[in-house]
């Protein structure tokens, strides 16, 4: 067996790739965890994290089929879905879709295309962790599917291109051919179905038409999300919160906080920095949160709640839920919006245990 030390992965804007240095486009809330750590090569096989520490989840490789021709239905024939469950949801470009949790425990993985732009819907129910990547590599659209392995209690993907592994809480791919690059993420929302077709009538959802049969009436994994224990190992613990806590994680200017999705709620309106950049969380609606970057113009504003309306300090004009200054000063300004990264607080500390955790008003 050999070792050895092929470059520094994901250092600034550049990782390590085909032996040259390529430049990385570079989004809000992106992670770049690894800027730190040494790409190795082991036997041949590059990889950024040591390769006994990648485990074995129980099921094969595909054994947890990804749905790579989702079947959708609209509001008036979605039957099968009641107000209070929980789902993804995507709007990209003008097309609405929603991706049911209790279809993803099953799957993990749907391939898509939404809004002309190749998506990734991923979920592993060990660590809760939500998330939307952009499925395109060097220009090219590829397909992730379950490689049976994880890391850090979380799921790995592959892809169909490379069969390189990639960590889902990450979005970088850690172990094979492309190891070190980083994919960009789509921002989504978690919240119920109801909400979802309020905000969005005209929403397509998908069905349960995966062409595999599954109890999708029952969660295989019972009452796990409500126990503390961890069915897998991780690097590191910390007990600043309860390992289940849901919460929302961003990596921002070097930075990683973490925000309990309650305090969101409770809150509504939530003004911060991370690292540098001034943020806005806010939730309307139960077990949801949106991030915004709070700038116009180069000009920090400070936002509050009031009567029903998101208002700037600085103008009094009012913004919607999309980011969109609807009357006043700003009428027809838009906020960017931030991707969030949600889970549980034992599988984002395990990754970031230098992270920050916002600690209320």
């Amino acid at each position: 067996m050999t070792i050895a030390i092929v470059g520094v992965a994901l250092a600034g804007l550049s990782v390590f790739y085909y032996g040259e240095s390529i430049p990385q486009t570079t989004f809000a809330g992106e992670s770049n965890v690894f800027s730190e750590l040494a790409m190795m090569e082991t036997d041949g096989v590059k990889h950024l994290i040591p390769l006994d520490r990648i485990k074995g989840g129980g099921p094969p490789k595909d054994g947890i089929p990804s749905i790579d021709n989702p079947v959708f239905a609209d509001v008036q024939s979605s039957q099968f879905m009641s107000d209070s469950d929980t789902v993804i949801g995507l709007d990209v470009n003008g097309e609405v879709k929603a991706y049911p949790i209790f279809i993803l425990v099953w799957h993990e993985i749907v391939n898509d295309n939404v809004g002309g732009i190749p998506v990734s819907v991923t979920y592993c129910p060990l660590c809760y962790t939500n998330q939307v990547f952009e499925r395109i590599i060097n220009g090219q659209e590829v397909e992730f599917g379950t490689s049976g392995k994880l890391y850090n209690s979380n799921l790995l993907m592959y892809d169909r291109l490379t069969e390189s592994y990639w960590s889902q809480a990450l979005g970088i791919a850690v172990k094979g051919e492309l190891t070190g690059y980083q994919l960009n993420l789509v921002p989504f929302d978690v919240i119920t179905w109801g909400d979802w077709k309020t905000l969005h009538p005209d929403t397509l959802v998908l069905t349960t038409d995966t062409g595999h049969i599954r109890s999708y009436a029952t969660d295989p994994y019972g009452n796990y999300y409500a126990e503390p224990r961890i069915m897998f190992p991780v690097e590191h613990s910390d007990d600043r919160l309860h390992p289940k806590e849901i919460i929302i994680g961003f990596s921002q200017d070097d930075t990683y906080k973490a925000y309990k999705q309650n305090d969101v709620e409770s809150e509504i309106l939530i003004n911060d920095f991370i690292g540098d950049t001034p943020v806005m969380l806010v939730s309307l609606f139960s077990e949801n949160s949106r991030a915004f970057e709070r700038t116009v113009n180069g000009n920090t504003l400070d936002f509050v709640y009031d009567d029903g309306k998101i208002l700037d300090v600085q103008t009094n004009s009012e913004w919607n839920y999309d980011g969109l200054s609807v009357s006043g000063e700003n009428d027809g300004m838009q906020l960017k919006r931030m991707p969030i990264e949600p889970g549980f607080w034992f599988e984002w500390v395990a990754f970031h245990p230098q992270t920050l955790v916002y600690d209320g008003i």
